[in-house]
């Protein structure tokens, strides 16, 4: 099984002073230090034998502060030389198709041969669609416009488009990337059961950022690839996103993981206003997410977290390995991506966990995929 790490640059312990508009205040750690950390973190994937470096999108929020993903993954590309990389996701509504276009073929060609993989979402923050002067209740005909724009543009010499929202001339971005296969690498970031067929009508493989059990992902995993089918498409098998933390002391890993994924899941709720249920419904399209606010007030947010955190990768390297050949039997996985700094959990925990799943975990997930490919 191929695995990567991705990275959210997040500033858990800025929220109160975010919320409250204190920038009189000195935050109590700068953006700085907290890109600092996550950018030598990175610069570990190589070397410990990880296969690819993954990044996220997300806007003005202690959140995760990647308001442009290609640019990490380009900055990446100068720093490194065998990994691959991978967006989870550039959210389309948000951005010019061409500027899109271009930057991914900018790092297609930088990453020297290397795969890139295009996770892209539609986005679901009201302060980003707000912040980035759009209407949230287009996102979804942004997103497939945009979607349109891009195949095109990665894939021909010459294109147009002409839509509702971007009326593209005759043209031809400049440069040219260099992998011709770019269109058969674009994911779709899948949260709610709303995304299948969209999905799965645009061609897009499956991305998996997990929000509910592995057998329901599994269940929608077979829903995907039976409408792909109707499509005359071949099957095809996600990539799954996954909480890590990897320790010799099972107990130890257990609390380290439960106290840092609630913070990273009081940072989600912070940012996604899951305490408002109303704008989803009222924004249209969102019904899933609305679903899920109403939820999460229902059974309350411990609920939530446990559920969360028991569904992660956590525990003893053996118990890891476990747990990920459930998950991949589950949900048919063809590749991981581990989230192994989240909330506010210490550099030193994060590298700490990182080294030992290198050592330990890894090499057996690597044998796994030999024996996979043997037999196929």
């Amino acid at each position: 099984m191929r695995f990567g790490a991705s990275f959210f640059m997040q500033n858990y312990g800025d929220w109160d002073r975010y919320e409250a508009k204190g920038y009189d205040q000195a935050p109590a750690r700068s953006d700085q230090e907290v890109y600092d950390e996550s950018v030598h973190l990175a610069c570990l994937v190589e070397p410990l034998g990880f296969d690819s470096i993954w990044t996220v999108e997300h806007h003005f929020t202690p959140y995760t502060m990647v308001p442009n993903p290609l640019q990490f993954l380009t900055f990446m590309a100068g720093r490194t030389e065998r990994v691959d990389f991978g967006t989870m996701v550039i959210v389309l509504p948000w951005h010019d198709p061409i500027r899109v276009a271009e930057e991914i073929a900018m790092l297609d060609l930088l990453a020297g041969g290397r795969k890139v993989t295009l996770g892209f979402g539609r986005g679901a923050g009201r302060v980003e669609f707000e912040g980035l002067r759009t209407p949230m209740g287009e996102s979804r005909q942004r997103f497939l416009e945009s979607l349109e724009i891009v195949r095109r543009a990665l894939s021909n010499q010459e294109f147009s488009f002409e839509g509702t929202y971007h009326q593209i001339p005759s043209m031809s971005i400049r440069p040219q990337p260099r992998s011709t296969d770019l269109a058969s690498r674009m994911y779709c970031a899948w949260g709610s059961p709303e995304t299948i067929p969209i999905a799965a009508e645009a061609g897009l493989g499956a991305l998996f950022i997990p929000q509910k059990g592995w057998e329901e992902i599994g269940e929608e995993v077979v829903t995907y690839n039976n409408l792909r089918a109707e499509h005359g498409m071949e099957a095809q098998k996600p990539i799954v996103v996954c909480w890590v933390y990897c320790s010799e002391d099972p107990d130890e890993a257990w609390e380290t993981s439960r106290r840092y994924m609630t913070n990273y899941n009081d940072s989600a709720l912070r940012h996604y206003e899951f305490h408002d249920a109303e704008h989803f419904t009222k924004a249209g399209g969102y019904d899933f997410y609305a679903k899920m606010a109403g939820a999460r007030a229902r059974v309350g947010e411990e609920k939530v977290v446990e559920v969360f955190a028991r569904n992660q990768v956590w525990g003893t390297p053996e118990t890891c390995i476990e747990k990920l050949r459930t998950i991949r039997e589950t949900t048919d996985a063809a590749e991981f991506v581990g989230v192994f700094t989240f909330g506010d959990l210490p550099v030193e925990l994060a590298e700490r966990s990182m080294r030992l799943f290198a050592a330990e975990v890894l090499p057996v997930l690597h044998a796994d995929e030999q024996v996979e490919a043997a037999v196929d």
